[in-house]
């Protein structure tokens, strides 16, 4: 059974003379379209007290939760507003808000940015070692049969969101693009976002042993 969906021709094949199935993605649609563009991008409606606007989805979340915060709400349920699972010194992970599959979070630097050339020693190395902790907490709480964790820099690359680099973690499972993707436009997932944050919370707060550290 294909796994894509197709519109118009079928894509050239490969050195092997296969051809390449073209994976079809309309729920995210409106994100692609809209993440830039959307008014006050990435503040949840109920973290909106904040009166700025940075123009980005990134800096806007993170500027919200912070309000809120200082404002008098529980940190605990200003981060849970805005997805935050783990904050670090210079990058924080959050929950992507139109996932591809239950658990796909996203490990964000606290600096706008739009290159990874452009992150500072520090920065970079903390983005890769929040990678690292959550390919364990994901292997822990999913038991997935793979990860996909990357990046794409620049709208022609895939970024929704071009400006603002930001790295990708979710994980996979072997038919986890079934039928219902290919046939009804759906992409079906099993948590509400409410409690993929509740469960990768727990999970980093769990620890990540296992972890190399090079110590």
């Amino acid at each position: 059974m294909e796994t894509g969906r197709y519109t118009g021709n079928r894509r050239p094949g490969n050195a092997n003379g296969v051809d390449m199935d073209q994976l079809w993605t309309p729920w995210r649609f409106a994100y692609v379209t809209t993440a830039d563009g959307a008014p006050r991008p990435g503040v949840p409606a109920s973290l909106a007290a904040w009166p700025g606007d940075k123009g980005c989805v990134f800096c806007n979340l993170i500027a919200s939760v912070d309000h809120a915060i200082a404002n008098g709400m529980n940190a605990e349920e200003a981060e849970a507003a805005g997805g935050i699972v783990v904050r670090g010194k210079h990058c924080y992970i959050c929950l992507n808000a139109f996932p591809y599959t239950s658990g796909h979070v996203m490990v964000v630097p606290y600096a706008h940015l739009d290159r990874l050339a452009g992150m500072t020693v520090e920065a970079a190395h903390e983005m890769m070692d929040l990678a690292r902790q959550t390919e364990l907490v994901m292997e822990r709480l999913y038991h997935p049969h793979g990860l996909n964790i990357g990046m794409n820099l620049g709208k022609a690359a895939g970024a929704g969101v071009a400006g603002h680099l930001h790295l990708h973690a979710l994980p996979r499972w072997v038919g986890d693009t079934n039928f219902m993707t290919t046939v009804a436009e759906t992409r079906v997932l099993p948590e509400d976002l409410t409690q993929t944050w509740k469960r990768m919370r727990e999970g980093f707060k769990a620890g990540t042993e296992g972890l190399e550290t090079g110590d």
